[in-house]
């Protein structure tokens, strides 16, 4: 079995793949200076749980945008599962997309991993939404290759924001508005109506200006915890795919064993 882990800004993602098949998903707070032998404690333990044996994992891939993260998940898959892991984008696990930007190598490895699995699954033009720490929306073209994109501030950075740099407006919790007005009658509705559709209109707006540069029908693949969330909210997505990055290691993994 394989092991994916991708490492974001807000939380490491650890899934068991058989073939092309999740088993099972954990997450845990992304937090540099946790340990490889921290990793094993936590892990061992779920992976018991769900009736997985370390032997039970033959190969291990890691995707991380957080530099520091990857000496210690390198060592939780050396030290405990005495696999050397697969590093997305590098060797044997390499994209394999033209990345048509000015600077290639400042490309995300969540970002390239994305376009690896749409492409894969969905084909054609295609406008990746990935709702993590930062927003991204980026540009994938009919064969693949990566065009570029945007970056915006995830939506619970704009409301740390909101909240932290005012004195007396409450800290909330991101859901759909309960009523369709955009009148709030109080402080927590007024603050809901302005983060969550403000940033439903950015969407929309943002995926409309890429529609008419990108000048060929394009399809919207969302991801992220919050994507199911705005999907209710609006018909913008075609298609709501939550697990896009750890499906993309594994079909990276795939490729390289494939090698």
């Amino acid at each position: 079995m394989l092991l994916a882990v991708d490492a974001g800004n807000t939380n490491v993602v650890f899934a068991v793949y058989e073939g092309r098949k999740s088993k099972a998903r954990w997450r845990i707070a992304t937090d540099p200076r946790r340990t490889g032998d921290e990793y094993a404690v936590w892990l061992m333990q779920l992976l018991e749980i769900r009736g997985l044996e370390r032997s039970d994992i033959t190969e291990i891939i890691i995707s991380t945008v957080v530099p520091r993260a990857l000496h210690n998940l390198d060592v939780l898959a050396r030290n405990y599962f005495n696999v050397e892991p697969l590093i997305a984008g590098s060797g044997a696990a390499d994209y394999a997309i033209a990345i048509d930007v000015d600077e290639p190598r400042s490309l995300g490895a969540d970002r390239a991993v994305n376009a690896v699995a749409a492409h894969d699954k969905y084909g054609g033009d295609l406008i990746i939404v990935d709702f993590g720490t930062a927003t991204t929306l980026d540009a994938i073209d009919f064969n693949g290759a990566y065009k570029g994109g945007i970056i915006a501030p995830g939506i619970n950075l704009s409301l740390d924001a909101l909240v932290g740099h005012t004195a007396m407006l409450p800290r909330i919790a991101i859901d759909v508005p309960e009523t369709d007005s955009v009148i709030g009658r109080n402080t927590e509705d007024q603050m809901l109506i302005g983060v969550f559709w403000g940033y439903v209109a950015m969407m929309e707006g943002l995926i409309a200006r890429m529609r008419a540069e990108i000048g060929r029908p394009a399809k919207v693949v969302a991801t992220g915890g919050l994507a199911v969330l705005f999907d209710q909210a609006s018909d913008i997505f075609d298609v709501v795919d939550g697990d896009l990055t750890l499906d993309g290691l594994a079909l990276l993994a795939e490729r390289a064993a494939g090698q």
